[in-house]
């Protein structure tokens, strides 16, 4: 099964993540914030960090959860591959791993400037996530 689908979007990135549960639909959205930032083929799980973020509903908890991981890219430079998530209550707790950026090895792809709420859509029912970064 896919990960996540790019979805055709004027200027700004949009992306489907898909799961077995939302928890996993969340974790696949990182990744593709990652993996279009960033190739991930050939970055490593070396470095692991815990990550707890709330929300009000579903669509607050993804938004803050994905500008933390957009936080920790810019001000860490640390680039994240593999994302255990879960909920607890109106928490998103995760432990992502991955490690810092190496120009000289990993290939820069593009520069995701913020995550958006605009066009944001969550289906608990047939687990998927759809969000739009703006780059």
């Amino acid at each position: 099964m896919e990960r996540y689908v790019l979805i055709d979007h004027t200027a700004d990135m949009m992306v489907r993540a898909f799961g077995s549960t939302l928890e996993e639909c969340f974790g696949n959205a990182a990744y593709a914030l990652f993996d279009q930032t960033v190739d991930l083929s050939n970055v490593g799980t070396s470095e692991s960090v815990d990550i707890r973020v709330t929300g009000i509903d579903d669509e607050d908890r993804l938004f803050s959860f994905l500008s933390e991981m957009l936080f920790i890219e810019d001000a860490d430079n640390l680039i994240l591959r593999e994302f255990d998530v879960r909920f607890e209550g109106n928490d998103v707790v995760c432990t992502a791993r991955g490690e810092r950026l190496d120009r000289s090895k990993h290939r820069v792809r593009s520069e995701v400037k913020a995550v958006t709420y605009h066009m944001m859509q969550i289906d608990r029912d047939a687990p998927s996530v759809t969000v739009l970064f703006d780059v």
